[in-house]
């Protein structure tokens, strides 16, 4: 059975029982097949995914771990998370792999209840320069329970301050170093970080939520042999489930599986850990190093066209599936750019630029690269979107082009 036919039958039986449900799960169904997915942090996950998320593996409470859980009737699941880990550690080389985070953010949590206190220091990418909540905002725990120092990029090339980062680290002597970035579109050198925060005693901790699909599809640098913690997103470019993971050395191993249960989240979700399995075996395969480099193709096409229509692309390219940049020179700001294609059915995402208050755009190119499209389609997109912001194309036009190329690339053919 195919996933339409699926979600088609789901309805059925939602129908029967939630009528005003069912019409929204296929009121977004809709919405994913008719418009451009560009945003960086979505994809389109498999069938095989989607079967595992709707498993009688949601029914089962199953707190703690595969041999010591708090609840019986766990041997089945048991052997479900275990073959997670088993995947997991082959896929990374990781030596420990802990796959029950239940976000990107949960896993930095559990990573910095590992190793900090509260009130230690840590030094983060800024905010203003692509930083994540998780690195130091105010509004999220990592601001409130601990003194964040943010390092920047520089402002002629857009790339991470080296220099700065050490200037930093020896004035401040941080108890632990983040490196990873929502917007920064370069390959991160995991090796200068380690180097750093060697020479001031810090732990290293590499948010890979972005570009750790990459890493499983031989397309982009590990940070696996550099850092202390890797945490990272089963979603984006890896095309698994919502979810987090933690992956770190033995001699962390007991710490970071007890920062997350029982220190910061309850009962794993055994339906979850399930279809993260499916999503490591699928990125052990060609096809998926295919895909990961060909994301990274049509990213730089994208960044190369945009650019050519007039858009101020961030660092002049990218080495990643994410793209940033300034619409400003074609006459709008960020926010105003993002409710035009919107509106033309392209799906894409505002963030901060490095040194300035206004807002770009990020795009990304996991989720239309999962439905076949190519360096063409990228070309045509740029042209689309360029268009639409300088008002030289109606959006409703665009809307119908979008339309017409949404469906040449279905994300669940037949």
């Amino acid at each position: 059975m195919s996933v339409t036919h699926a979600v088609e039958a789901d309805a059925d039986v939602l129908r029967r029982q939630d009528p005003e449900l069912a019409e929204i799960l296929l009121a977004e169904r809709h919405r994913q097949s008719t418009t451009l997915q560009l945003i960086a942090a979505e994809n389109f996950t498999s069938p095989a995914v989607l079967a595992a998320l709707g498993s009688p593996l949601a029914n089962k409470y199953a707190e703690g771990y595969p041999g010591a859980r708090h609840h019986g009737g766990c041997e089945i699941v048991d052997v479900a998370e275990r073959l997670a880990i088993q995947r997991a550690q082959n896929l990374f080389g990781a030596e420990h792999a802990n796959v029950q985070s239940h976000s990107g953010s949960s896993a930095m949590l559990a990573a910095y209840a590992a190793l900090l206190r509260p009130g230690d220091t840590v030094l983060a990418l800024g905010l203003p320069y692509g930083g994540h909540l998780t690195h130091g905002s105010p509004a999220n725990f990592s601001g409130r329970w601990f003194d964040f120092v943010g390092y920047g990029v520089d402002a002629e090339t857009g790339l991470i301050d080296h220099d700065q980062v050490r200037t930093l680290a020896r004035t401040h002597r941080p108890k632990a170093i983040v490196c990873g970035s929502i917007a920064y579109p370069r390959h991160i050198d995991y090796a200068a970080f380690r180097e750093v925060a060697d020479e001031v005693g810090a732990y290293l901790i590499a948010d890979a939520a972005h570009p750790i699909g990459l890493v499983a599809g031989g397309a982009a640098p590990s940070p696996v042999p550099y850092a202390d913690i890797v945490c990272a997103t089963t979603h984006k470019v890896l095309r698994g489930p919502r979810g987090g993971m933690i992956l770190c050395g033995s001699e962390l191993a007991e710490r970071v599986d007890r920062a997350v249960f029982p220190f910061t989240q309850g009962g794993a979700q055994m339906h979850t850990i399930a279809a993260k399995a499916v999503a490591f075996a699928e990125a052990r395969t060609p096809a998926f190093a295919a895909y990961a480099h060909q994301v990274i193709a049509n990213a730089r096409t994208l960044a190369a066209h945009l650019a050519a229509e007039g858009l101020v692309v961030t660092t002049g390219g990218t080495d990643t599936h994410l793209l940033t940049a300034d619409p400003a020179p074609l006459g709008v700001d960020g926010r105003t750019a993002r409710g035009r294609l919107a509106a033309a059915g392209m799906v894409l995402d505002c963030c901060a630029l490095p040194h300035g208050d206004a807002r770009g755009l990020r795009l990304g190119t996991a989720a239309v690269t999962t439905q076949g499209m190519g360096e063409g389609e990228m070309r045509t997109v740029a042209a689309l979107l360029a268009g639409v912001l300088r008002d030289a194309t109606d959006p409703a036009v665009a809307r119908e082009t979008v339309r017409e190329l949404a469906a040449a690339f279905p994300p669940y053919p037949g």
